[in-house]
């Protein structure tokens, strides 16, 4: 049986789910071949025009109650429809996870799940509703912030995703729906500088920037303080200094940290807090199992433990 696509637009009530997906059903290109499914979760202020999706040959059913989701109910729309293709106005409230372990059986298969975010209430969202958000943010393969302005933090924006998703896509919109060019992410630390001095908060920031962006820190020295961890499986002079980062809530902290190589490296065991000066370097690591950050160690010394030992991505 051939596969039937299904592209889930997600996102928060208003964040402009109806908009989105009303310009992308007028794509004769997108909707060539067989009748389209549209299951809509929510309704809000915008709605489909009816007319205009029967000319199109897209069939609309509504959804009212995540229950009502179901591998059942998929099945029965499949059987009476035989769509060609399904697209998903998903409730943000709703757990997308649940949607493609549970409830979308073959053929079907999830080939794009969009988040649509609206800029203007992001950081109240983020400050209130933050797991819901996140949640949200891990299984996303692109994130849209619309009615976007000058004033949008972007890097607080791009952070957030990134933190939790590192190959979603994040693109912002005007109010117009007109693409905003990326700005330059804000730092808080000079990466011109002869040393790069992280201050305790910034570390999460850096990693994350880092990731990203190796080739800017390719060749250039770094000071910061780190939580040492040391494994048994690590070879001689290797310890990865790093701090536990929270992305979520009090119940999602991992360790962060990338390989570091120093000649003293047995002289220090695990859970100490050391200061840690080091080039920054670019190699091939299996734990990695790619090209990563590779630290180079030109001193490392003990140090007391900062006032707050978790850090944040923003």
């Amino acid at each position: 049986m051939a596969e039937i696509p299904v592209y889930v637009i997600s996102g928060f009530l208003e964040s402009g789910k109806t908009t989105f997906l009303s310009e992308t059903i007028q794509d004769k290109d997108f909707l060539d071949g067989g009748l389209s499914l549209l299951i809509a979760c929510e309704e809000g202020e915008e709605e489909y025009d009816d007319t205009e999706l029967e000319q199109l040959n897209v069939k609309k059913v509504v959804i009212e109650e995540e229950e009502d989701l179901t591998e059942e109910l998929m099945l029965e729309l499949q059987k009476t429809y035989r769509p060609a293709r399904v697209l998903i106005e998903y409730n943000g409230m709703w757990k997308v996870e649940r949607l493609i372990n549970e409830v979308l059986p073959n053929p079907y298969t999830v080939v794009q799940i969009i988040t649509l975010v609206d800029a203007t209430t992001f950081e109240s969202y983020m400050n209130n509703m933050r797991s819901i958000m996140v949640e949200q943010f891990k299984v996303t393969d692109m994130v849209i912030f619309n009615r976007s302005t000058d004033k949008t933090n972007q890097s607080f924006c791009r952070r957030s995703v990134k933190a939790v998703n590192r190959r979603a896509q994040v693109y912002f919109e005007g109010f117009n729906g007109d693409a905003i060019d990326e700005e330059p992410e804000e730092l808080p630390f000079d990466i011109n500088a002869p040393v790069i001095t992280l201050e305790d908060e910034d570390f999460g920031i850096w990693y994350m920037d880092a990731l990203d962006n190796l080739d800017n820190y390719v060749g250039k020295t770094i000071k910061f303080r780190g939580y040492v961890y040391k494994s048994d499986r690590f070879p001689k002079g290797v310890l990865v200094p790093g701090r536990f980062a929270m992305t979520c809530c009090a119940d999602d902290v991992s360790f962060i940290g990338f390989i570091c190589k120093y000649e003293g490296a047995e002289n220090f065991v695990s859970k100490q807090w050391v200061n840690v000066t080091a080039k920054i370097g670019k190699e091939y690591q299996k734990e990695y199992k790619s090209e990563g950050p590779v630290l180079y160690a030109k001193s490392i010394v003990l140090t007391g433990e900062p006032k707050e030992k978790l850090v944040y991505f923003n």
